[in-house]
């Protein structure tokens, strides 16, 4: 499996909040010094510099992505208050991101007049003595991203690119490219020249083949009858004329309403031929959720097996953090609970709902928002309007209708 090596120039210790790896804990790397973080192949994640709290420039990473690349980017989109840069170890070509990113800050606001800082008040924060320590999310000030691209353009993200429906703006969009094949990461952190040292290499992990991570797998081409079975877990079906691997995702930490999603360790994966179904055994502690690939956005089956209050299982299907298309959840106790939809909403849906992952599929944007773009209203819209809150959450909240099933045995069908 790939690493992401993140090494910390400065001469002080660097805190990074962490999504997608980690188990979305952040990491603190001393001054001087280089942490690694074991990265899943075909996983998504990010590694956010934080300044006195404030999340800063992050960068942006998919192992093993469309075609069997890596993609990654540095993004500004939510602030700055460091210099940061990433490549694929090794391979210096490859290298993204401004190593002096804050000095072309500071430089640009220095020469910038008075009726430009007055825009500015309450995105670029500065210290004591006027000098620019950080700025404020991008996303938010238009006003901001005019000044940053006065001297960054072309360098990092700095809107939110092709998203949403939006265009996004050419040198953003130029930032997705792909490197070749997958390598380990390297991520260079720095208050002063972000670019890495000549001698930063790590061939020992560099060319490490794809693996993916996952404890089972099991293939099943025909139906099966679900009776056969005992225990614990879930009757798959693939409705769809397509085969596809199926990815059980078990949470890192469950509390009361809340959970911590987990995004780069599957417990398990299913593959399954058009049309075909299988039972698909998981332990009784299992709270999580199932989806097509280990990419989002993505359509999330979302259940438990055995709850505390009442030792039944339940589960919903939820669109909040997108759609790939259709998927259903039932009981099999014999109580007619049904949940989900069978209806494709995406061949016909507004362009500003779509988004095209990085695999290249079309697909709804997420409702509530992750690390990679904010919520996406017009994709809320269309599924209230297409689905509805009460049979798959679109915007949290309550009206989904629980599915359970006091057998702790749930039917999942994507379609």
């Amino acid at each position: 499996m790939p690493t992401i090596h993140i090494h910390n120039k400065s001469g002080h210790p660097q805190t990074f909040e962490v999504h997608g790896f980690h188990d979305n804990k952040n990491i603190t790397v001393p001054a001087h010094h280089t942490s690694t973080i074991a990265a899943g192949a075909h996983a998504s994640g990010a590694i956010i510099a934080l300044h006195h709290g404030h999340e800063g420039e992050q960068a942006e990473i998919t192992f093993a992505g469309f075609g069997g690349n890596d993609f990654f980017d540095i993004s500004n989109i939510v602030g700055a208050g460091g210099n940061i840069t990433i490549q694929q170890v090794g391979e210096p070509s490859t290298r993204k991101g401004d190593p002096l990113f804050m000095e072309h800050l500071r430089s640009a606001w220095h020469k910038a007049d008075h009726k430009t800082k007055e825009s500015l008040k309450g995105s670029v924060f500065t210290d004591g003595k006027g000098h620019v320590e950080r700025i404020g999310p991008i996303k938010d000030h238009p006003a901001l991203e005019k000044f940053v691209r006065s001297f960054a353009d072309g360098k990092t993200y700095i809107g939110v690119g092709a998203w949403n429906g939006s265009p996004g703006n050419a040198s953003d969009n130029n930032q997705s490219s792909a490197a070749k094949g997958t390598k380990d990461s390297l991520i260079t952190y720095s208050d002063g020249d972000a670019t890495p040292d000549a001698h930063h290499h790590a061939p020992h992990t560099a060319h490490r083949p794809p693996q993916i991570h996952m404890i089972a797998s099991e293939t099943h081409a025909a139906p099966h009858k679900p009776e056969a079975h005992h225990g614990p877990g879930i009757d798959l079906h693939n409705r769809s004329g397509h085969e596809c691997r199926y990815f059980f995702y078990d949470n890192y930490w469950n509390g009361n309403g809340t959970a911590g999603a987990n995004f780069d360790h599957p417990l398990k994966s299913v593959h399954l031929h058009g049309h075909a179904s299988a039972f698909v055994s998981l332990p009784k502690s299992f709270k999580g959720r199932v989806q097509r690939g280990q990419l989002i956005p993505a359509t999330w089956v979302e259940f438990q097996l055995a709850a505390s209050n009442d030792g039944h299982a339940h589960g919903d299907v939820s669109l909040e953090q997108g759609c790939d298309g259709a998927a259903t959840i039932a009981s099999t106790d014999g109580s007619g609970r049904h949940g989900g939809f069978e209806k494709d909403i995406i061949a016909h849906a507004p362009a500003k709902a779509v988004v095209h992952r990085q695999d290249g599929k079309k697909v709804l944007g997420s409702t509530m928002g992750n690390w990679m773009a904010g919520p996406n209203e017009a994709a809320a819209e269309w599924e209230m309007k297409e689905v509805g809150q009460r049979k798959a959450y679109i915007k949290g909240g309550t009206g989904t209708e629980d599915v359970a099933s006091k057998n702790q045995r749930l039917r999942v069908d994507f379609f």
